[in-house]
């Protein structure tokens, strides 16, 4: 069963952010996931809970594949750089 992360995203250094974007695209296709949306324009319907900013959604072949991936050492390294460079809230969630 697929699985999606779901990334909402808020630029605080958008030159840095773009070697963060660089270095992750290989990185998901390498663990055969397929970029859905990459901060596309919004169409905010309703934000009781949350009002997203820049949405990011992959499709990863499985749950236990996502996991993989974000918890891959190769991963964490890039991390650092969106950390230093935007605020996120990433969520994984099974799906068809």
């Amino acid at each position: 069963m697929a699985a999606y992360l779901v990334v909402d995203t808020k630029l605080t250094n958008p030159e840095l952010y773009e070697s963060y974007k660089l270095k992750a695209k290989p990185l998901i296709e390498k663990f055969g996931g397929e970029y859905l949306a990459r901060g596309g324009k919004l169409s905010v319907k309703e934000d009781t809970l949350w009002a997203p900013t820049r949405m990011v959604l992959v499709r990863f072949p499985s749950v236990a594949v996502a996991e993989s991936f974000y918890q891959s050492d190769e991963y964490q390294d890039i991390l650092k750089t969106s950390k230093l460079s935007a605020e996120r809230t990433v969520v994984i969630v099974e799906g068809i």
